[in-house]
């Protein structure tokens, strides 16, 4: 009978093809070092050594988020963590108002109906600036269990104003929840001073990690309604059973341990650049982008002002289709960015500026965007849009 050897192994097989650059607005490429922790030893996630890491990632996330908050982990996506915040807030008859202004705040309406939520919905057009006015009037109408809203639309490039937002919300019964999914570490995040009650993210974007982990963070006052009961059922989900964990250093279910290795060798790497420094770094470069796109015939889509830090929506010039380009950048290049699966499929092209990414890494970008869109017929002047990004830069 054939033995098990455990040291036996063949050669790994590898995911991507020699020279693949992933460039999505997320799932975002992962430093090595980031890497090379994942692959510790997989230890007890009921043991001290994960208790102090947990200890360590929570004090590492803390100033990010801009909260005292506990932080709360789980295995998971951020669509998960989406719909954990909403059962957690809404109960039978209680009422939600969405705020959309993307693909993302839209699923967050789909999750509302599918675990049977009550929503009213306030949409600002895809690639504008949400109303804010619009927004207060809506909420002048009827106390509301929550107001729920997407930070950073990576469909739109489109960033969410919470200051203002959480101003209206300050002294109503209504919670603030927002998913920052895209924009957590890259975009300036104050939950604490802006009256965010509920925050969730999850770690494959700025954050530089492998997809897997989730996470959530609670006020004070979204406590009092979790705590009060009267919420849509949820086990996997439920708030209370993780913060009673959390209160012993551990999670209520088998954490992504590795993950959280991770993640802490990236909250190193955040901290010793210094968080103001990685927030300039992103806008900078996402400025870049913008700047060299221009320069080749690619303008940002919409008219909206608070344009994103973390992700570049560029308009597709006509005849070209964004599939297209997409698709010759693969192929030519091994360059993976984004079209979009909505509404604008074949309107435009999104790539991620999150990360750990420089000045070379949007260079790179334009020079294979110019290649493609040469080969695909559109007119540019060869090398403008790595010269504009360098002046920019400058």
């Amino acid at each position: 009978m054939e033995r098990f050897d455990p040291m036996s192994h063949t050669a790994i097989q590898p995911l991507a093809p020699d020279g693949y650059r992933l460039r999505l607005p997320g799932p975002t490429f992962v430093p090595e070092r980031v890497l090379q922790a994942t692959a510790q030893l997989v230890v007890n996630h009921r043991g001290p050594e994960f208790r102090a890491a947990l200890a360590r990632a929570e004090a590492g996330l803390q100033p990010i988020l801009g909260t005292e908050n506990r932080i709360l982990f789980y295995a998971a996506s951020g669509s998960g963590m989406m719909e954990a915040a909403i059962v957690n807030v809404a109960g039978p008859g209680d009422e939600l108002l969405i705020v959309t202004h993307g693909q993302f705040g839209e699923r967050f309406s789909t999750i509302a109906e599918a675990v049977g939520a009550k929503a009213d919905v306030v949409a600002a057009p895809w690639g504008e600036d949400i109303d804010v006015d619009a927004v207060e009037a809506r909420l002048r109408e009827k106390d509301y269990r929550a107001m729920v809203v997407v930070h950073n639309e990576s469909s739109t490039g489109i960033v969410a104003d919470l200051a203002r937002l959480g101003a209206l919300v300050r002294d109503r019964p209504t919670l603030l929840v927002v998913d920052s999914v895209s924009g957590l570490g890259g975009i300036e995040m104050k939950q604490d001073e802006w009256g965010v009650d509920i925050l969730v993210s999850a770690s494959q974007k700025a954050l530089m990690c492998p997809p897997g982990l989730g996470l959530a963070s609670v006020s004070a006052k979204a406590w009092k309604v979790i705590q009060g009961g009267g919420r849509l059922p949820s086990f996997y989900w439920d708030f209370r059973r993780a913060l009673a964990s959390a209160e012993k250093g551990e999670t209520p279910f088998t954490p992504a341990v590795g993950l959280v290795a991770g993640l802490i060798e990236a909250l190193d790497m955040i901290h010793a650049e210094g968080l103001p420094n990685v927030l300039a770094r992103h806008t900078r470069l996402a400025n870049a982008l913008r700047a060299g796109g221009a320069a080749i015939g690619l303008t940002d889509f919409g008219p909206g002002k608070r344009k994103s830090s973390t992700v570049v929506v560029f308009d597709v010039p006509a005849p070209l289709d964004g599939a297209a380009i997409v698709r010759e950048l693969y192929q030519r290049h091994r360059t993976v960015i984004a079209g979009a699966r909505n509404r604008l499929s074949g309107k435009v092209i999104r790539i991620g500026t999150m990360g750990a990414i420089d000045a070379d890494t949007i260079g790179t970008d334009l020079a294979h965007l110019e290649d493609v869109l040469r080969v695909l017929g559109h007119n540019l002047t060869p090398g403008a849009g790595v010269a504009a990004a360098r002046a920019s830069l400058s």
